[in-house]
């Protein structure tokens, strides 16, 4: 998971927190839920960038073990 996906999808789910107590706070139903949305969207991006990382490495597992059957 590069850096910059990192922080966007924390930002994102920073942002959705921020956005979703602002309209509890005052009531407005459309913020609020707008605030859900985005803090589930960083979400789903951290969990996509966990699931790459994991199967990045799992294919380096997998080269590590074939490159030792060819020794």
């Amino acid at each position: 998971m590069g850096l910059g996906d990192k922080f966007d999808a924390a930002k994102d789910q920073v942002s959705g927190q921020a956005k979703e107590a602002a309209g509890k706070a005052t009531g407005d139903k459309r913020t609020e839920g707008e605030g859900k949305a985005q803090d589930l969207q960083g979400k789903v991006k951290e969990t996509a960038e966990n699931v790459k990382d994991t199967a990045g490495d799992l294919k380096d597992a997998a080269k590590g073990f074939t490159d030792n059957f060819k020794k």
